[in-house]
């Protein structure tokens, strides 16, 4: 990739717009995402390609339930009002015996 150097300045909020061969040479247009990381004292920006983000207080949930269920503990079955609850807020009939579909690791 050749060498581009560009100056942006930064806004009262912390902001900055990357300068349009900054953005050209990285491949990103409206709505892509860039990365910053921090190397000493520079500031690297590079394309961010489908990165998922990981919500650390879920996955730290999700092990815990895992867990729970495993070890057959803390399981039970929702309460009448709250599956009633539930079922009226699906604006379709749900069968349960209906293949998920997507990925999914159970």
């Amino acid at each position: 990739m050749p060498a581009v150097h560009e100056v942006a300045t930064l806004t009262s909020k912390g902001q900055i717009t990357l300068p349009k061969p900054i953005r050209q040479a990285l491949g990103v247009d409206f709505g892509g995402k860039v990365a910053f990381d921090l190397r000493g004292t520079q500031v690297v920006v590079s394309r961010v390609d489908n990165e998922r983000h990981e919500d650390p207080a879920i996955a730290s949930f999700l092990a815990l339930l895992e867990k729970d269920i495993a070890a057959g503990q803390h399981i039970s079955t929702l309460p009448d009002e709250l599956a009633i609850a539930l079922l009226s807020a699906i604006k379709r009939p749900v069968d349960p015996g209906e293949d998920i579909l997507g990925d999914v690791a159970l």
